[in-house]
């Protein structure tokens, strides 16, 4: 099976090298890179270029970028990564191995929240957590069925024609993207978080302090429940 990783930017410049160079460390290789920018002013750009990456352009919102990137890509399987999300080398490995069950049809791998200084296990096992209970608060009756809640910065993947099939992220989400994608593709098989690390940068943590940062990501997820998906991205500010 062929793998395409899809990165959605918008002003990555500083976070961008390092994933560069873990990308070309990978082994194996994927099909493709493509990096989906919603308008960025700096030189998100020109960087996934020098590397060799795929650009495409698109409208601000990540769910649009995601929906437009899955729709250009030449993979079989896309992988979705945040530009601050840095991946094991044997990325594209576990991917495949994890696809090749029928029965799953939406995967990620495990985040771990760290920062040049620490780790940060209390935001960590709250994230990995979630997973869980988020459904099982929000959506009881499909929590019994089996769905699961993964995030962004789980670096999602699923077949192509499954994201197609289901109708892709919801356009006007520009926060909590992957939430309907959960729900949608839980209907085609199981969600599973695959017990493999994936690094995340505490940015977020580092700017709003571990307290704050813990309540918006609550916050936010229960606008998504409660389908109050207006006042989402007004409450979950960029940091870059």
């Amino acid at each position: 099976m062929s793998v395409t990783l899809l990165v959605p930017t918008l002003d990555e410049e500083k976070a961008l090298p390092e994933l560069v160079a873990l990308f070309e460390r990978l082994e194996p290789a994927p099909a493709e890179i493509i990096l989906v920018d919603g308008g960025s002013t700096d030189r998100t750009c020109e960087i996934a270029r020098e590397a060799g990456w795929r650009v495409i352009e698109s409208e601000k919102g990540r769910a649009l970028q995601i929906n437009a990137g899955v729709e250009a890509a030449r993979g079989e399987i896309v992988c979705v990564v945040h530009a601050d999300t840095h991946p094991p080398s044997d990325m594209v490995q576990v991917i495949e191995e994890t696809l090749a069950d029928k029965r799953i049809a939406l995967a990620s791998f495990t985040p771990v929240i760290r920062g040049p200084k620490k780790t940060r296990w209390g935001t960590t096992i709250h994230n990995w957590a979630k997973t869980w209970y988020a459904p099982l608060i929000t959506r009881p009756h499909l929590f019994v069925r089996g769905v699961r809640l993964l995030f962004g910065d789980h670096a999602m993947f699923f077949r192509r024609a499954d994201f197609i099939a289901v109708g892709g992220c919801t356009p006007g989400d520009q926060v909590m993207e992957e939430a309907d994608l959960c729900v949608k593709l839980a209907q085609r098989g199981r969600v599973k978080m695959v017990p493999r690390r994936v690094y995340t940068s505490d940015r977020r943590i580092a700017e709003w302090g571990a307290l704050k940062a813990n309540w918006i990501y609550f916050k936010v997820g229960m606008l998504w429940a409660f389908g109050l998906r207006g006042r989402m991205a007004q409450h979950y500010p960029d940091v870059r």
